[in-house]
């Protein structure tokens, strides 16, 4: 190697490096810059040979809010999600992630590409509904749509199938020790004697109704809750057919020519169940293919050359995502058995078990589908048209009423909502969140411009009204502010009056006297089981409290919302080995699951830590364009260890 270096500074090229070198101390005028410091890319998340790059990690976190404002039918911001911490949560948990899958690759975890596949034939979106052929096109267009490449969902789909092996193989060689059933067992069937006494609202004493003075007060200690959001009134100008138009007649030549053209996606292919054995070698497929032509079924054969045979349950041609493996299928009488064939993983014997015939589209099965399709195409094509004249009108400098009359656009008004899109009476408005964005970006009496909904649906928002936030006047909420008022005064004064009796008990006085001395029965139990169903009459409340202290405490705390209970732990008895036993046998495959799971979490966090991942939070903020939330840290961070 010595040598090779001392040949290589003899050469042109370590002249020309040296040169470079030079020039670049002569342009740093010989600071303690790093040179080399700035190039190549930064990147989010480092974890290895794994990474996330800002792309990747803006991408993934544009799909994350996508998706939370699908499920909550409302627009949500970056800046939202940042000051939930979602940036945060997000960059532990890929970053544990990407830490564990550089540790099992450099460890040698591979995985089969049939499993890729076999994920890829799970998801019916990539196939045609009318043909069940592999849709490439759709394929591709659905990931584009989710702004994902096919390698990165093939990637992906890679690394899920090495972390439930990975998962798999915990749970096959770790057990539980039994003495974890034997200490939950221990504690199930542990029983408390007891003594405890309710205080009740009636004997704290109520809470006369408020001036108007202490409403004010309470009104302004709950501002936040109290306040009432900016609401907007708008209309939406829409291009679309009116929604009980009738739509024009299509002609029958058109309706005749789209047939001819879609006749074979229309018609239903000749679909084949069939089972395929994969091995690594051609003689081993020899075997296999003697073995099933010799009346062995698919699973003996795969037992006795310890593979595993794979089921397919009436597949057209196309689902068949192999070319070598589908030709031989197609080509096989029923019952037969193919050839080995050079498949992409291994050599692949198929034994063919049904054949459900193709069958070919004529126009009366398929009218009434070629017809909606082309009134589709049609309606949208009107839309268009709309939205063309409607621009070409304003243009021409007609008022927006004008331009939306001469092209016959509709209006529709929406009620009022909020940013967040909630109607006044707290339910979600129906409507895209491109119409709530633009509302909140308008000034009022203004509108947008075209915007495109996708689906061949345009619209365009006019701001009608702002109603700015404001807090209600005491007159509109007097009533419930009153019950809420007195709701918290009383809790208040039952709490104080509980805590008087408490002190008394706990200074020595006896707790019968006590209770006596408030109105309140003493209620006393022995052989009191956590878990029996024979004690949930006592609450939740007293239940906790005897077994929540140690012999001879006192415990208090909220019986309901109108009461509370104190009492005293008298004894405490350990629980029959002989009752306990079973229970412990009975509740060890729960207590095996969370210990697998507990120590899989150790074993990923330790991975991450060898493969050094670590997290730049800063770059994530910037590459989002979001400013740091206020006490928020800042740096590379390592990942967080969740406490197990």
């Amino acid at each position: 190697m010595i040598s090779g270096f001392r040949d290589f500074a003899k050469s042109k090229w370590a002249v020309a490096l040296f040169a470079l070198l030079i020039l670049s101390f002569a342009v740093t005028a010989g600071t303690q810059a790093d040179v080399f410091g700035s190039l190549g890319p930064k990147n989010v998340i480092d974890a290895g040979d794994r990474s996330l790059t800002p792309a990747q990690f803006r991408a993934d976190f544009d799909r994350i809010r996508g998706n939370i404002q699908q499920e909550q039918g409302r627009p949500v911001t970056l800046e939202d999600l940042v000051n939930e911490g979602a940036h945060v949560q997000y960059l532990e948990s890929q970053t544990r992630r990407l830490g564990f899958l550089n540790w099992a690759h450099q460890v040698g975890i591979r995985v089969d590409e049939s499993l890729v596949l076999d994920r890829i034939r799970e998801i019916p979106a990539f196939f045609d509904q009318i043909t069940g052929r592999f849709d490439e096109a759709t394929y591709q267009r659905m990931l584009a749509e989710q702004n994902i490449t096919p390698i990165q969902l093939e990637d992906e789909f890679r690394d899920t199938a090495v972390s439930e092996h990975f998962a798999a193989a915990i749970a096959a060689g770790l057990r539980a020790p039994r003495v974890y059933g034997a200490l939950v067992a221990a504690r199930a069937f542990e029983t408390r004697d007891g003594r405890w006494f309710t205080v009740t609202q009636d004997m704290a004493g109520t809470t006369p109704p408020p001036t108007d003075a202490q409403l004010q007060a309470f009104i302004s200690e709950n501002a936040a809750q109290l306040r009432r959001p900016e609401f907007r009134i708008a209309s939406v100008i829409v291009f679309s057919d009116a929604p009980n138009a009738t739509p024009p007649a299509i002609p029958e030549a058109r309706i005749v020519e789209r047939f001819n053209f879609r006749r074979e996606a229309l018609s239903t292919p000749e679909r084949r169940s069939f089972v395929t054995l994969t091995v690594a070698d051609r003689a081993a497929a020899d075997r296999i293919a003697a073995a099933l032509r010799a009346g062995q079924s698919p699973q003996a054969v795969a037992e006795a050359n310890n593979i595993e045979a794979v089921p397919y349950a009436d597949q057209p041609r196309s689902a068949v995502t192999d070319p070598a493996v589908a030709t031989a299928v197609f080509g096989l009488q029923p019952d037969g058995v193919s050839a080995p064939v050079q498949a992409r993983v291994g050599f692949t014997v198929a034994k063919l078990t049904s054949v459900t015939p193709g069958q070919e589209a004529t126009l009366e099965s398929v009218r009434d589908a070629v017809v909606q399709e082309l009134q589709l195409e049609d309606a949208r094509a009107r839309v268009f048209e709309r939205v063309e004249a409607y621009e070409g009108a304003r243009s021409e400098g007609k008022t927006l009423d004008q331009a939306i009359q001469e092209v016959g656009a509709r209006i529709v008004q929406l009620p009022p909502f909020t940013q967040d899109g909630r109607l006044p009476d707290g339910q979600p408005l129906n409507a895209p969140p491109q119409i709530l964005e633009n509302a909140y970006a308008l000034a009022a009496g203004a509108e947008s411009e075209v915007v495109d909904a996708g689906e061949g649906q345009y619209f365009v928002v006019r701001l009608d009204e702002i109603t700015p936030a404001a807090l209600p006047a005491l007159a509109e909420i007097r009533e419930p502010l009153t019950q809420s008022w007195i709701q918290r005064e009383n809790a208040r004064r039952l709490s104080a009056f509980a805590d008087r009796l408490a002190t008394r008990v706990r200074s020595g006085e006896d707790i019968a006297a006590v209770a006596a001395s408030a109105g309140a029965t003493l209620n006393t139990r022995t052989g009191v089981q956590q878990n029996a169903e024979a004690q949930t009459d006592l609450g939740e409340g007293i239940l906790q409290g005897l077994f929540g202290q140690g012999r001879n405490q006192l415990f208090t705390g909220p019986a309901s919302e109108t009461s509370y209970v104190i009492g005293r732990v008298d004894a405490i008895r350990a629980a029959n080995a002989t009752t306990s036993a079973p229970f412990a046998d009975q509740i060890r495959p729960r207590i095996a699951d969370e210990f697998v799971a507990g120590i899989g979490e150790v074993l990923v966090n330790a991975a991450s830590a060898k493969s050094k991942a670590e997290s730049d939070q800063v770059l994530a903020l910037q590459t989002l364009g979001v400013d740091a939330p206020a006490g928020a840290e800042s740096g590379s961070t390592a990942p967080a260890t969740p406490a197990p």
